[in-house]
């Protein structure tokens, strides 16, 4: 997974946030992150959902692909608050937040709709944990 992580990383670095394979087309973030156990900075590539009415926030889904359990920079960006992004060509500190509740649902629902396989993740997880949404505030 990491060298695949890194494919991805020096594609959207080399075109602009951009990316070919299973994400070609989907808007992408890189999100830096230092982890809570190991403090290892890592770089982890994932898609987003850009907020409607904020353009200050985007989303982030905790799926892991319908793994069992959540993905350790789940973990990590709740312990630290904060993580620095790159969308695009734009790099940026973001507050970070738990969506819950009927929000998190209207929220989660939405990528569903967009991107199939976001309901596929939330199928395999049903009765074991509910996919978390992180929201990403752009700080200052």
């Amino acid at each position: 997974m990491a060298d695949f992580n890194a494919q991805v990383v020096e594609e959207f670095r080399a075109n602009e946030g951009r990316v070919g394979g299973p994400f070609e087309g989907a808007p992408m973030v890189l999100l830096h992150h230092v982890g809570r156990k190991s403090g290892t900075e890592r770089i982890t590539p994932l898609m987003y959902l850009a907020d409607d009415d904020d353009p200050a926030v985007i989303y982030l889904f905790a799926s892991m692909a319908g793994a069992p359990t959540n993905p350790a920079w789940y973990h990590n960006l709740l312990a630290a608050g904060t993580a620095d992004v790159e969308v695009g060509t734009d790099e940026y500190t973001a507050t970070v937040s738990e969506v819950t509740g009927a929000d998190r649902d209207r929220v989660y629902a939405e990528q569903a709709s967009r991107y199939p396989g976001f309901a596929e993740y939330a199928q395999k997880t049903e009765g074991i944990r509910t996919i978390p949404v992180l929201a990403l505030r752009r700080a200052g």
